[in-house]
């Protein structure tokens, strides 16, 4: 038993249509030869396969496009495991043929590539396999790419007459690509001279020449292109070739499109009685979208659109089968493989998500305790802080007690036991160490009570640093009323006064300043504190021994920065830093 190989292409400038793949194959070991696959008898797989297989050719026939490739597909299975490469072989070209008539390009060349591996030498497998590679790329406008399949299977044929097909969709191709000095070269090269009556040669002749008429059309040969394209109709009418004919109709009905609507429209009606009759989808929309811009009416506009939805919907219903088709099957042939598989994997995949959860809480647990011990440091740090503060405060006013009020107090107990406070000299003296004594123990209240950090902050704050005028000391106070005090936070208010009144007393112990300057500066983000004194000076290396460790703790507890530049004699600088 012989069956043909379809090696079908579109060898025209036209939309792809299934009614066009059913009635022509073009064969391309030799004239009036056909491509057979020779089957042996004798095994009953082999037996099973060969009667899908036929199911499958009647049903592509009948253009029963799904049925016929899932018996296509199942043979295929069958041809497999009997390790048949060239029933493999042709089984898929059948699938493939059947995805391009349905529009499935990309399933149509995953299904080519899935029969390389089968094919064993350069023959008429291999040049169907390309042929069809070709059709799917200029479809898919990929027009290089369609060429070299073509150049590809044209290397496979070992003849003139099979040569013809592929460099007839070579020429198509260039035609699409505006190319028609190559197109018209090719087509000369191959149109029959003489005299045909062979039906088959006929119908070959008459596609090539209305592909060269119409590409001498294109690049402005009119005459002599109609002149081939109405010999082409003709030839085709004579054979009642109706696809052919409505190739031809619808290449005069672009001929005539500029110039003469009337006739346009007249072959494209023509091609569209015949593409209605034939079922042929594509050349129906095409016929229409001419008699569309001739303006012909509008009806034939609400028949394009309707044609169009509907089959794009079919096609993409034929490529979800397709697909779902050769899934099924797949899953048939390895179905306890694939359900082991599934096992392992869901146990993988389990494990994965313990271990993720493991490590999730692991993380959380981690960063929380991270969190918490962070907030610890931060207190334990803060607490430091203010011990230190306070101890350092302590310390101070403790000296100052010891160093200074102590022994004024312990002057003015000298100054009773020695001498007479009959006079009224004695009286004022003392009266004159007593206040001096209550002056110094309100400074040191004033130095260490609490801050009004309210409305009356910034006045009591320049209030405080004035107090610090005396006849040898210049306090000068600037910008103060600048600063948006409001906007900062209490704490950040004791600590700047703090600071400044510890600065203010380094200043009368120890630099003995005639001129002192506070400056203050506002930006978007920070407050800035500039103070400079022409004082004693000292060196920085003593900075930390002069009492000034405490300024710092301060500073540092409220996230600022504060710098100190001093040299002997050079006068003494701070610089304060504190976000608002």
């Amino acid at each position: 038993m012989y069956y043909k190989l379809v090696l079908s292409g579109k060898v025209s400038f036209m939309l792809r249509s299934p009614f066009f793949y059913f009635l022509f194959f073009v064969c391309l070991l030799s004239c009036k030869k056909e491509a057979a696959i020779i089957l042996p008898k004798g095994n009953a797989e082999r037996e099973k396969a060969i009667i899908i297989r036929d199911k499958a050719l009647v049903n592509f026939q009948n253009k029963n496009y799904n049925s016929a490739f899932y018996s296509f597909n199942k043979s295929k299975i069958t041809f497999e495991n009997l390790k048949d490469s060239a029933n493999t072989i042709y089984n898929l070209i059948q699938m493939a043929a059947i995805q391009q008539i349905n529009g499935d390009y990309y399933g149509s060349k995953e299904t080519l590539t899935e029969a390389l591996p089968y094919i064993k030498q350069k023959d008429i497998y291999s040049a169907a396999i390309n042929n069809h590679f070709g059709i799917a790329d200029k479809e898919l406008s990929l027009y290089q790419d369609a060429i070299y399949y073509y150049k590809e299977a044209l290397k496979d044929c070992k003849d003139s007459i099979s040569r013809k097909a592929p460099l007839n969709n070579i020429a198509v191709v260039y035609i699409l690509q505006n190319k028609y000095d190559k197109a018209v070269n090719i087509l000369e090269s191959i149109v029959f001279k003489g005299k045909l009556t062979d039906k088959a040669f006929l119908k070959t002749q008459a596609r090539i020449l209305d592909n060269l008429g119409f590409a001498y059309f294109k690049k402005g040969s009119t005459e002599k292109g109609l002149l081939y394209m109405k010999e082409s109709l003709q030839i085709r009418t004579e054979l009642n070739d109706l696809y052919g004919s409505i190739e031809s109709n619808l290449h005069l009905a672009e001929f005539y499109a500029g110039d003469n609507t009337q006739k346009s429209n007249q072959y494209s009606l023509a091609a569209y009685k015949i593409a209605t009759e034939s079922n042929s989808v594509d050349e129906r929309l095409k016929a229409l979208a001419f008699l569309i811009s001739n303006r012909a009416g509008a009806h034939y506009a609400q028949k394009y659109i309707s044609i169009n939805d509907s089959i794009t919907k079919i096609r993409n219903n034929y490529k979800n089968k397709f697909a779902k088709i050769k899934y099924d099957s797949k899953k048939e042939k390895d179905e306890n493989q694939k359900l082991r598989l599934e096992r392992a994997e869901n146990q993988l995949a389990l494990q994965k998500a313990e271990y993720q959860r493991i490590f999730y809480i692991i993380g959380i647990a981690s960063l929380f305790l991270l969190i918490a011990y962070l907030i610890k440091r931060h207190k334990h740090r803060t607490r430091l802080v203010e011990i230190k503060t306070a101890y350092n405060t302590e310390t101070r006013i403790a000296k100052d007690i010891h160093d200074e009020l102590a022994n004024d107090v312990f002057h003015v107990i000298t100054y009773t036991q020695t001498q007479s406070l009959a006079t009224d000299n004695s009286k004022q003296t003392l009266l004159q160490k007593l206040d001096h004594i209550y002056s110094r123990v309100r400074g040191i209240s004033r130095e260490n009570s609490n801050v009004d950090t309210g409305n009356y902050y910034s006045r009591n704050l320049k209030e405080m640093l004035s107090t610090y005028n005396t006849p040898n000391t210049n306090v000068i106070i600037t910008n103060i009323e600048k600063i948006s005090w409001d906007d900062i936070e209490d704490e950040k208010k004791v600590t700047i006064q703090r600071v400044l009144q510890e600065l203010m007393v380094n200043m009368k112990k120890h630099s003995a300043a005639p001129l002192v300057v506070v400056k203050f500066e506002n930006t978007s983000n920070n407050v800035l504190i500039n103070y400079t004194d022409n004082g004693k000076g000292c060196e920085k290396s003593k900075i930390i021994k002069n009492g000034l460790q405490n300024m710092e703790n301060r500073i540092l507890a409220i996230k600022g920065t504060i710098t100190f530049d001093t040299e002997p004699d050079k006068g003494f600088k701070v610089k304060i830093t504190m976000p608002k």
